[in-house]
């Protein structure tokens, strides 16, 4: 059949649908727009006419000429929401990503030998490139009409050179797009094209010590970081043939975590509590706690004051703590869009390392910010709201972060991810919406106090509400041995004091017990940005637990113990490295604890 025939017949059967005589004539018609300087020729206009009808089917192309001087040379063709971009500067951009592509060659000659071969053999492709406009534009948001193949997540660019991504495919065939800039210089109109790829850093190992941003750019004012490699924010977690159980410690040198909710590398454990009870200082201690042990550290900053990042950032780089540790920063000048993706690019960050064998320990301070920031956008987007306005896929917010954590297989390389997440509460109520949907994704919590947190007691951690599901696999023997039963002294301690405080006569064995309890709590006290040794956490507990401070008074009880510690050091130093070395706890070192322990104190009466 030829084409007249085949057009005579479309247009028959669109006669009998009904339609008038100018959309007969309209179908198989397409509409392509050609920007040019100079228009094109005759015969430039035929072959361009043959190759849209070829691509699309069509019987009949309706140009549109328009003139753009951005152009330069060549032609930029639009048909629908697609642009095919035959202008001079989209060839010179085609040449450079064929050069990119280049293997890395250090020896000069090989890199011209290699650039004429590439020269020679480079073929322009057909410069294919979806095109979509703005329909609206602001709070962070826009609408675009165009890009049907856009995928959700996929990040977008605008004419101004804004990047935006894709969060909400309608089924208008409209999309809202997330902006990670300033809305004011996108109009109406503007164009925007896809890259085709989803959200992603750019990284390597020069980003150990530098502060970065969402998107990966330096903010520490240290320069360019020069990573030419791409790493996704998202990607799916380890599957549970990927990963293997949680068996070793990540120690955070404060006696009151790792001696009662220890956590052990490739857990997710949650710290929890009102604002200002020390959540970030807990945090930062683990982060100096882990030098000199091959740990990378990750610490996000979500919705804080530029001033508390900073001052983190000072506290970790005077503890010698920054030159494995990467912090990234969306402060809460930044839009609702980079906050939403910071913990994201963090543990991507994470991912980075952990897949390539390293252990690393990242923080999210904190992710009741995050979630805040997703409901903004969320109702931005016109998403309907569910509790306290959230959005009904708010658990998955957080779930599909915080599963990335884990203990790869030896197959993987035995890499491991292990994530602290922060979750502010108020009035210390631990059944709302976010923190329950948190504490139900992590392996654990540690609840600060704030009436604790006000008695002095520093962490203010309460032994009743805190918890680790991983518990002594993520211990070592020494630790487990001398911990014995803290946590159920602690409890009955707690217990009595409640009913002290009604009066009446105390019998001595309750009097005894309650001093013992209060001189337990003074030694779980701990100066921030002290962190203990092993061996040192080991000797205060066994000495504890012998009641060697009971005859102390409360107040010269952190003091005591000071110098107790640096009797050992200075005195049974051998004893001290096989605590460290050998990570056991034998009943003759115990003894040899207990024996030196009351030397001490008898010296010292």
């Amino acid at each position: 059949m030829s084409g007249i025939e085949k057009d005579n017949e479309i247009k028959t059967a669109a006669r009998a649908e009904g339609f008038t005589e100018e959309e007969e004539n309209e179908i198989g018609t397409i509409k392509a727009e050609i920007d040019c300087i100079t228009p094109p020729t005759s015969e430039q206009l035929e072959k361009i006419e043959r190759f849209i009808r070829t691509e699309y089917g069509a019987e009949k192309v309706d140009f549109v000429i328009k003139k753009d001087a951005s152009v330069v040379g060549g032609f930029r063709i639009f048909v629908g929401d697609d642009n095919y971009d035959w202008s001079t500067l989209g060839r010179i951009r085609q040449l450079r990503k064929s050069f990119q592509a280049l293997p890395k060659q250090y020896d000069p000659h090989k890199i011209i030998s290699l650039l004429r071969e590439d020269i020679k053999d480079f073929e322009l492709d057909a410069g294919h490139q979806q095109v979509g406009f703005v329909r609206t534009v602001g709070d962070g948001i826009a609408v675009i009409e165009g890009l049907h193949d856009v995928r959700y997540g996929e990040i977008v660019l605008f004419d101004c050179g804004i990047k935006g991504m894709a969060q909400d495919l309608r089924s208008d065939g409209t999309t809202g797009i997330v902006l990670f800039g300033d809305d004011s210089e996108i109009s109406e109109g503007a164009r925007v094209v896809r890259t085709g790829r989803t959200a992603g850093i750019p990284i390597s190992t020069k980003i150990l010590g530098r502060m970065i941003d969402p998107l990966g750019k330096p903010i520490d004012g240290l320069g360019e970081i020069g990573a030419k490699e791409y790493f996704p924010t998202e990607r799916p977690a380890p599957g549970i043939i990927d990963r293997k159980p949680v068996s070793r410690p990540l120690e955070t040198g404060l006696l009151s975590i790792d001696s009662m909710f220890p956590i052990g590398m490739g857990q997710r454990e949650l710290i929890i509590g009102d604002r200002q009870t020390g959540k970030t200082t807990v945090a930062t201690d683990a982060i100096l706690n882990q030098k000199g042990k091959n740990v990378v550290c990750v610490y996000v900053a979500i919705g804080q004051k530029a001033s508390s990042v900073a001052k983190v950032a000072s506290v970790l780089s005077k503890g010698g703590a920054m030159d494995y540790t990467v912090i990234v920063s969306s402060p809460a000048s930044d839009p609702a869009s980079l906050q939403y993706i910071a913990p994201y690019a963090g543990c991507a960050v994470a991912e980075y390392f952990m897949y390539r064998g390293r252990d690393v320990l990242v923080i999210y301070d904190d992710l009741s910010k995050h979630a805040v920031a997703y409901r903004t956008l969320s109702l931005l987007l016109g998403r309907a709201p569910g509790r306290e306005a959230y959005p009904g896929d708010v658990f998955y917010l957080h779930s599909r972060l915080l599963e990335r954590s884990a203990q790869l297989s030896d197959k993987l390389g035995g890499g491991s991810m292990t994530a602290l997440p922060i979750v502010e509460t108020q009035a210390g109520d631990v059944s709302a919406y976010i923190p329950t949907n948190i504490i139900s994704i992590t392996d654990g919590q540690i609840f600060l106090e704030s009436d604790l947190f006000a008695a002095g007691q520093r962490p203010a951690v309460n032994v009743g509400l805190s918890v680790s599901r991983v518990g002594g696999a993520a211990q070592t023997k020494a630790m487990k041995k001398a911990v014995g039963a803290l946590r159920l002294d602690l409890a009955q301690y707690r217990e009595m004091q409640v009913f002290s405080q009604f009066g009446g006569d105390l019998d001595a064995g309750t009097r005894e017990q309650l001093i013992y309890g209060e001189g337990l709590m003074r030694l779980l006290r701990q100066d921030k940005q002290s962190p203990m040794n092993l061996h040192e956490q080991v000797i205060v507990l066994v000495c504890a637990r012998e009641k060697i401070f009971v005859g102390v008074p409360p107040k010269e009880i952190k003091n005591y113990e000071k110098k107790l510690l640096d009797y050992f050091e200075h005195y049974q130093s051998s004893l001290c490295l096989k605590i460290e070395h050998d990570k056991v706890l034998s009943d003759e070192i115990k003894n040899d604890i207990i024996t030196a322990a009351k030397k001490f104190a008898s010296e010292n009466n």
